[in-house]
């Protein structure tokens, strides 16, 4: 009896295997990715299949939040924009292929006359947020992947309660792994006083929950009334006031007024259907908007809901639009291989590229990788800046004094397939100037490596980098 009942695990064992390599190559995926996880699955068959499980699923088409959810919230919201009415005095012709591209693969409407504020450190940015949030007088949507519950954290929400009690509809959304650590406490004080808070895909010992945990909302928005609007790649704590044993964190957050509001305004809302099943969809959500400066805005979303990983196309668009220069700003640099192709290809035609990272990020194991990226940029003639003076958390691109691209999305395969992500991509000079402007100051508390000293590295550092490198999907 024993041995039948062993039989009939290991045909359960194999069928099961044999099912999911199966669905691995009918997925059409990159073959280098499926390889990888074929032999992951043959040579450590219990704990391979394990790691598939949580890690290795692709929920791009499975659509962890449906098309048609989505399309409930945005229908009338975006149906009356006429892409052929476009005013393309705001962008021009190089880059109106940019705009076609992103309202194409994510519905990102143009938003006109925009007035767009930059903020570069923690201070200015917390005072800013906090200025508008006091002065709510309707509601409050705030969303970030990081609440510290540190003094910061803690200042902002009794700032949610006091304007929940004052009867401002308050609606928060956090990540349930990138805010882990905050208290049963913190949470309960504020559902007390009204403010409704729901977590993003929080951990559930049911495995069509469980597998999900890959899948993270990175996203930094906030909106306040319909009429002013946050986004960037700060989260809430302290390290970005105070610093850490890193240092401060530099990173860059940016407001708006003006219709690009509506934009973050509908990406929240689909987000809190998801987490809340209710469709939100008001007039006081989007109420008219005074008209700004001459720019265009679009807002755009990417993760594993997305048909399209729509913000690295829309970078490589960009990227490939450029004929002066391209400065990146990224606190990790762990590009896909279209992205390190269109770096290379970029710098080798003749355009200034600028990389800047930390010296030491918040991952030693994503600095090795990293570092494993750079001598093949360098020989390119690409200019790679280490920033000392803290740590660089910012993720921002500025090309040709016109386009400007801020938001959550990180340089690295997680950023652009895996996490739910939210960037504005900015047509307008006077936003990328100032970006230019910041990231010029930025480079002058740097080190610049060259490609004489970068290869001389000892043998022993390149391979446990290139070792780091292998599990950069995964970082």
């Amino acid at each position: 009896m024993r041995h039948i009942f062993t039989i009939l695990i290991i045909l359960l064992y194999l069928y099961t295997l044999i099912s999911i390599i199966s669905v691995l190559i009918l997925e059409n995926r990159n073959p280098v990715k499926s390889i990888s996880w074929v032999l992951v699955l043959l040579f450590l068959p219990v704990l391979g299949m394990f790691f598939y499980l949580l890690f290795g699923q692709d929920y791009r088409k499975k659509k962890i939040i449906s098309r048609k959810s989505i399309r409930r919230i945005n229908y009338r919201r975006v149906a009356s924009f006429d892409m052929e009415a476009l005013d393309t005095t705001l962008i021009g012709k190089n880059h109106l292929n940019l705009v076609k591209l992103l309202y194409n693969n994510c519905e990102a409407v143009g938003y006109a006359y925009n007035k767009i504020d930059v903020y570069s450190d923690g201070e200015s940015t917390f005072d800013a947020l906090f200025d508008v949030i006091r002065n709510a007088k309707d509601h409050i949507h705030i969303q970030f992947f990081i609440f510290d519950d540190d003094r910061i954290s803690n200042q902002l929400r009794e700032l949610l309660i006091k304007k929940a009690k004052e009867g401002v509809r308050v609606r928060m959304i956090y990540d349930y792994w990138g805010s882990f650590n905050l208290s049963k406490k913190y949470l309960k004080s504020l559902q007390e006083a009204g403010v409704y808070v729901r977590a993003f895909l929080p951990f559930r010992w049911r495995i069509s929950r469980s597998s999900k945990i890959n899948y993270r909302n990175h996203r930094k928005v906030v909106i306040i009334d319909g009429k002013i609007g946050f986004t960037g790649g700060l989260n809430v704590a302290d390290r970005y006031i105070y610093g850490n044993k890193l240092g401060k964190w530099r990173d860059t957050f940016i407001k708006l007024e003006g219709s690009a509001v509506h934009g973050l305004q509908l990406l929240f809302l689909v987000d809190w259907y998801f987490v809340d099943r209710k469709l939100i969809d008001g007039n006081e959500y989007f109420p008219e908007l005074q008209k700004f400066d001459k720019n265009l805005v679009q807002i755009i979303s990417s993760g594993p809901d997305s048909d399209w990983p729509n913000i690295l196309q829309g970078i490589l668009s960009a990227f490939m639009s450029a004929t002066k220069y391209i400065y990146i700003h990224s606190p990790y640099f762990m590009p896909t291989d279209e992205i390190d192709a269109c770096i290379q290809i970029a710098a080798l035609s003749g355009v200034d590229v600028r990389l800047m990272i930390p010296v030491k990020s918040d991952s030693r194991f994503s600095d090795a990788s990293t570092a494993s990226y750079l001598e093949k940029i360098l020989a390119a003639g690409v200019r790679v800046f280490r920033y000392k003076n803290g740590l660089l958390h910012s993720k921002a691109i500025v090309i040709d004094d016109f386009i400007s691209i801020v938001g959550s999305c990180n340089f690295d395969e997680r950023s652009f397939v895996y996490n739910f992500e939210a960037n504005a991509f900015i047509y307008d000079s006077k936003t990328a100037i100032q970006l230019k402007d910041l990231f010029i100051k930025d480079a002058e508390y740097c080190e610049e490596i060259t490609l004489e000293n970068w290869s001389n590295r000892k043998r022993s550092q390149k391979l446990k980098e290139s070792f780091a490198r292998l599990f950069s999907p995964l970082m």
